[in-house]
């Protein structure tokens, strides 16, 4: 299983970003592929997820409204679009995938996860 995240950046309070994570066949095909952050000096938090099977989403409250999940199937590549960015949207960003796990309102749990990517920093500052 591979995880490439990229896309991150600085961008100014009010601004977008788009997060790319481009995944191998399997992990695109099946189970989920998740976003988590962690900011500095605080534990890693489940932001969004995916499900394969059929599109599936979650989204942690305080995202709700402004990110937006998507897949793309030609490019097994998972989307997270990221608009109207708050400065405590900074953090760095991973995406990881489990070939068993199914998108729920549970929220996301960083031990059910065995396949990460490495992580992009996400700078929200004026």
């Amino acid at each position: 299983v591979q995880l490439q995240a990229s896309g991150g950046g600085l961008v100014q309070p009010g601004g977008s970003l788009r997060l790319s994570c481009a995944a191998s066949k399997f992990a695109f095909d099946y189970g989920a592929i998740v976003w988590f952050r962690q900011a500095p000096g605080k534990e890693r938090e489940g932001v969004s997820c995916i499900s394969s099977s059929d599109g599936s989403t979650y989204y942690v409250d305080s995202v709700k409204g402004r990110f937006t999940i998507s897949r793309d199937n030609a490019k097994n590549t998972v989307y997270l679009q990221m608009d109207n960015l708050k400065p405590e949207d900074t953090a760095v960003y991973y995406c990881a995938s489990d070939a068993d796990y199914y998108c729920s309102d549970y929220g996301l749990d960083v031990g059910d996860f065995g396949s990460w990517g490495q992580g992009t920093l996400v700078t929200v500052s004026s």
